[in-house]
């Protein structure tokens, strides 16, 4: 490339460089005594209000045992096989309709809550009837 190309390009990168340290923090007092690593780690995403409410660990929500999961497995492929493709993933959406249940949602929410949960995937769509059948495993295997 010719020298004229080379400076362009290298005045190019320099007014980008400027331009990017417009949008960086402008006290430099805590970059020096914080890492950029610790800073950015205490940052928490935004999760929508929206989306069902997942249950944590010591959450207070019970856990099936072995039998249990067993019955609940069981239960969620008769409503439909696609639900159980993954039953770790099957089990902690129970998990998180049982959750909806233990705190007193309305009967509705409860079922509009499950139906999202479960829908997707190997399960496009959810029914009412299989999102209340969903429900009724939940409460008869481990969430009495």
């Amino acid at each position: 490339m010719e020298r004229k190309t080379w400076i362009i390009i290298g005045a190019g990168v320099l007014a980008f460089g400027g331009v990017l340290s417009l949008f960086q923090d402008s006290d430099d007092s805590t970059a020096d005594a914080k890492p950029r690593e610790t800073r950015s780690a205490a940052v928490t995403p935004h999760k929508s209000t929206a989306e069902p409410s997942t249950p944590t660990t010591g959450s207070g929500v019970p856990t099936p045992d072995a039998q249990q999961r067993a019955a609940l497995i069981r239960a969620l492929t008769a409503v439909d096989a696609g639900l159980v493709t993954k039953e770790d993933r099957a089990v902690s959406r129970a998990r998180s309709t049982c959750l909806d249940i233990k705190q007193g949602k309305e009967a509705s929410a409860v079922q509009s809550n499950t139906k999202q949960r479960f829908e997707g995937g190997t399960v496009p769509t959810i029914t009412d009837a299989q999102a209340t059948a969903i429900v009724a495993a939940v409460k008869t295997s481990f969430c009495s």
